[in-house]
């Protein structure tokens, strides 16, 4: 959720900690800052605001010295204010600290440090953190941050430094991301590889429980017991390449992310559909046929634009593999007890590969002794690396907040590995042949369907004022009228709500009248006729009605007020080529709105926290 850049060596260090923070900017954060080392003396920047603001800051007042650390933050404990901003100093000003995560006894240490005479400058949980480090400090950091540490429940990827020990920073993590890297001029630290892009060409992966210490161009990582470990090196694999991560000529990332569909699904497929055996092939999954036809249920766990990608994939599974799956919000499942058969797999569905939540179930399923597998877009992330095997979505870069070729790359992975599966038992060799044939031509029905966006732009003008909507789908495209409306909260900060088509009539048709839109999903299918019915009672209410259709649908056309075309294709593919129209719709309503669509408020791009 916020970012951690730290560094220390031979170099400037203050452009580097500002570049590395803007590389992270798409995480989403409400405040940044850091702090510099010359000598012994530190020299302390901060801000609320974006990143910009800091920039000012430090442009007007410099903060010189070859090391540092600095952090982008999200607001979980005090509000969005220059003095709750990180870093945060312990009471003597020797000892600065920034942290993702939460310290979830906060309030007791808090209360124990305050009767010991600690004055507090902020309302966070981390500076709790930074007076427990400087009271346990005696001339050795590492050790101090490892007592502190001991007392501390709750998640932690913490950078620190001391006036004391120019030079040295110590870093440690439980269950927020944190990685050492190593590159010409010193040494790096962040809570994603993408911030030391063109810095470090080597990194090693912090694991739960681990701490590390930097200085210049050393560096040690040692276990929870404080006894050095031998670490893996790895040549940093960038999720940015060159000049991803740069809009081109689009005004916003979620724009350029929208119109990088098509290519992020050929991405998606290369090299993993197989004419001659009519099936797909994965590389990573780590399971032999003779397993993976005894898996006898599936399990999808994933939160936000990622659990609607999962509901899409328990049609897919349930259809083309014949197979049992329940779809789980990752934040219940971690704190339920369900009965799980010994044949049953996990998949972890994440872009970020950081999600607190999805990681804690993924765990705990590991912890029952269930094969578990994720479907990532971010290689070397921590779900990546803990999952016993796995589908990178090779998307590339996400910038904007609101996840666009994402969910629709998930969805196409779900369509591949369901016809995997679906061949390990009855699929024929013809179907399977059919369905990849019909994958084959979805990336150029995308760049078809995108020719729809003039017209969704004088929807999105007719509807702008609205303020509330409905996203209403039957069947595979329940799953998509979740995800529209989610996109619609996301950047218009308008409230929409999904529901299955038929159970519009069992509550929500209450709020339905002339101000309050409904947006069909109405392609042609196996249930056509029930949605039309579920429009008419919509229409017999004054309710205005934006159906999602299939081209020149004379019936749709009668009924509907607007009615954006999208090409025809098969059930299991509708909700990837009506996912197009429902990101522009909502892409154009938010900057009609005035609002910030990459970065909405309250919004983070990866949820490190519960």
């Amino acid at each position: 959720m916020c970012g951690i850049v730290g560094f220390t060596g031979q170099r400037e260090a203050s452009p580097i900690l500002l570049e590395g923070l803007r590389r992270l900017e798409y995480r989403g954060y409400d405040s940044a800052g850091m702090i510099t080392g010359t000598g012994n003396e530190l020299h302390l920047r901060k801000k609320a605001g974006r990143l910009g603001e800091l920039a000012r800051n430090v442009s007007s007042h410099p903060a010189p010295g070859c090391y540092g650390i600095s952090h982008t933050r999200w607001a979980t404990h005090g509000g969005a204010t220059d003095r709750n901003a990180h870093p945060h100093l312990d009471a003597t000003g020797n000892i600065a600290i920034v942290h993702n995560g939460v310290i979830e006894n906060f309030t007791p240490l808090k209360q124990q440090l305050q009767s010991g005479g600690v004055q507090f400058r902020s309302d966070t949980d981390t500076e709790v953190l930074a007076h427990l480090i400087g009271h346990f400090y005696e001339g050795d950091l590492a050790a101090a941050v490892r007592q502190a540490l001991g007392l501390v429940k709750g998640t932690y990827g913490i950078a620190a430094m001391s006036r004391s020990e120019p030079g040295l920073i110590v870093g440690a993590r439980l269950g927020s991301p944190l990685v050492l890297g190593m590159g010409e001029g010193g040494t790096y630290l962040a809570s994603d590889a993408n911030a030391l892009a063109g810095f470090a060409d080597k990194v090693v992966y912090l694991t739960d429980r681990q701490l590390c210490t930097l200085n210049g161009d050393d560096w040690e990582i040692r276990d929870a017991d404080f006894s050095p470990v031998s670490a893996s090196v790895q040549d940093i694999e960038l999720f940015l390449a060159d000049g991803d991560a740069e809009m081109g000529d689009f005004p916003h990332y979620m724009l350029k992310e929208i119109y990088e569909q098509p290519d992020a699904l050929e991405n998606a497929m290369r090299g993993r559909l197989d004419d001659d055996d009519a099936s797909a092939r994965f590389g990573g999954l780590n399971l032999s046929p003779q397993q993976l036809r005894q898996i006898d249920r599936v399990i999808m766990t994933a939160c936000g634009t990622s659990y609607h990608a999962g509901l899409v994939g328990e049609y897919l599974f349930e259809e083309l593999a014949r197979m049992p799956v329940e779809v789980e919000y990752a934040s219940e499942f971690r704190y339920r007890n369900p009965p799980i058969d010994r044949n049953t797999v996990m998949f972890a569905i994440t872009q970020s590969g950081e999600t607190a939540d999805t990681l804690a179930a993924l765990r705990e399923s590991k912890r029952m002794g269930h094969t578990t597998l994720a479907i990532c877009n971010a290689v070397g992330s921590s779900i990546a690396r803990e999952a016993d095997g796995g589908v990178y979505l090779h998307a590339g870069p996400e910038i904007g907040v609101a996840s666009t070729k994402a969910f629709t790359s998930q969805c196409t992975v779900l369509a591949m590995l369901a016809l995997y599966f679906g061949r390990t038992r009855h699929l024929s060799s013809l179907q399977g042949a059919k369905i990849i044939e019909e994958l084959h031509a979805l990336p150029d029905v995308l760049r078809r369907t995108l020719q729809c966006h003039d017209h969704v732009k004088r929807v999105a003008e007719k509807y702008a004022d609205a303020r509330n909507v409905l996203y209403l789908g039957r069947q595979y495209l329940y799953p998509a009228a979740l995800e529209g409306a989610l996109k619609l909260k996301e950047i218009s900060y308008i409230h929409a709500e999904g529901y299955p088509a038929a159970e519009m009539k069992h509550g929500p048709i209450a709020l339905v009248d002339e101000h309050t839109p409904s947006v069909f999903l109405v392609p042609r299918g196996s249930a056509f006729d029930k949605v039309m019915s579920n429009m008419q009672e919509i229409k017999a209410r004054g309710g205005p009605v934006i159906a999602v259709a299939s081209e020149d649908d004379s019936d749709v056309l009668a009924l509907a007020d607007d009615v954006i075309a999208v090409p025809d294709v098969p059930e299991y593919l509708q909700p990837i080529v009506v996912a197009i129209p429902l990101q522009l719709l909502a892409y154009e309503i938010a900057l009609l709105c005035g609002c910030d669509v990459d970065k909405p408020r309250n919004l983070a791009k990866s949820v490190t926290v519960e």
